[in-house]
């Protein structure tokens, strides 16, 4: 065989073996590409995404539209082909796996939490919404988790509202670490609570809770690294009432991040005129029951995706403007915002055409 034709074989046949390792061998990442962006103002399969009863609504215009990245599922594993095309793709962005799934994290456990996430949002999106409005909205912290073989096990559940510790009152999720650690492990410690069944027979009943019980456990230690401290297995969080029904219908999404759209979609609804003005906004950031707005992941993908569908401006929370900064989509106006007031403010010049003096990221 001629040297040429037979270093021009071998060559034909490394590159095949280099395109079977490529496909055939995973690599240890994720990808992340744009997902569907969704008009909080507006209907998604074939209903309204906000429905509100027992108050006066408002007709809505324009766009406010909340925004999403799809990632690859948990058990997926890419080959080396799909990561390099991906690192070479505009629109996508491929990440270690351990970025989107840490801990060997499960696809249902991650989905799992994703769903508290996006739950926990909404709640804070209506109180966020409601106090710009001056409408009082009752809250009470509860225990949102209990940990699986920790001490709370057994003897506080998921909606307990936890009332005092040690005979402190509680006032702030926060406040529960905080009097829980001032113990060492090994160390009882009281909780007051009402429990959740009482408490929802009180709110259906709309009265005041009436039976508390007092529940003594013995601390043990946190396997966080560094400093060994106190804990009990549980994570506490915040319940509301609310004056009138808010309902927030959109399936098959998680996390925290469309808190902010939610609010001002809420607010639109409640409020005379159009927030908008006819534009179409989109936007992202968690909120917080204060109205502080939060930072989230994939903010290059979420401004590709709101510009694809036709968004002029897009909401971005301060601590991801440099990150958007890098890479804007033509067309696109990203607006910083911190508070929900901010964006109110933002939304306000939108629609009266003063644009010149918007906050925006890069400036």
């Amino acid at each position: 065989m001629p040297r040429r034709t037979a270093t021009m074989l071998a060559s034909t046949l490394m590159l095949i073996a280099l395109l079977c390792a490529g496909v055939f061998i995973p690599v240890p990442y994720a990808e992340m590409s744009p997902g569907p962006t969704v008009n909080t103002l507006g209907d998604h399969d074939g209903e309204p995404v906000l429905q509100i009863a027992g108050k006066k609504t408002y007709a809505t215009s324009g766009h406010l539209n909340m925004t999403t990245v799809r990632v690859t599922s948990a058990d997926y594993r890419m080959n080396l082909v799909e990561a390099v095309y991906g690192w070479l793709a505009h629109d996508n962005k491929v990440v270690p796996h351990e970025t989107l799934y840490p801990d060997g994290k499960t696809e249902e456990q991650s989905t799992q939490e994703n769903a508290e996430e996006f739950s926990q949002s909404q709640e804070s999106a209506k109180v966020a919404a409601l106090k710009q409005l001056d409408v009082p909205v009752k809250s009470w912290v509860i225990v949102s988790t209990v940990v699986k073989g920790s001490p709370a096990q057994g003897k506080l559940h998921a909606g307990d509202v936890i009332k005092a510790v040690d005979g402190t009152a509680v006032k702030e999720p926060n406040d529960v670490a905080k009097l829980v650690t001032k113990h060492k492990p090994g160390q009882d410690v009281r909780f007051t609570i009402v429990p959740a069944k009482e408490q929802a027979a009180a709110e259906k009943e709309k009265r005041t809770p009436t039976k508390t019980q007092d529940i003594s456990m013995t601390t043990t230690t946190s396997d966080d690294a560094g400093e060994k401290r106190a804990i009990v297995g549980i994570s506490a969080g915040t319940d509301h009432t609310f004056p009138f029904t808010i309902d927030i219908k959109l399936a098959d999404v998680g996390g925290p991040s469309a808190g902010l759209m939610f609010a001002l979609g809420i607010y639109d609804k409640l409020t005379p005129g159009s927030l908008t003005g006819g534009t179409f906004v989109a936007g992202t950031g968690t909120i917080d029951d204060a109205g502080k707005v939060g930072p989230i992941g994939g903010i290059e993908m979420k401004t590709v995706g709101a510009r694809a569908k036709g968004a002029q401006y897009f909401l971005t929370p301060a601590d991801n403007c440099a990150a958007a900064a890098k890479d804007t989509p033509d067309g696109l106006t990203l607006i910083k915002v911190g508070t929900i007031q901010d964006a109110l403010g933002a939304l306000k010049d939108i629609r009266s055409g003063d644009t010149a003096d918007l906050p925006k990221c890069g400036k």
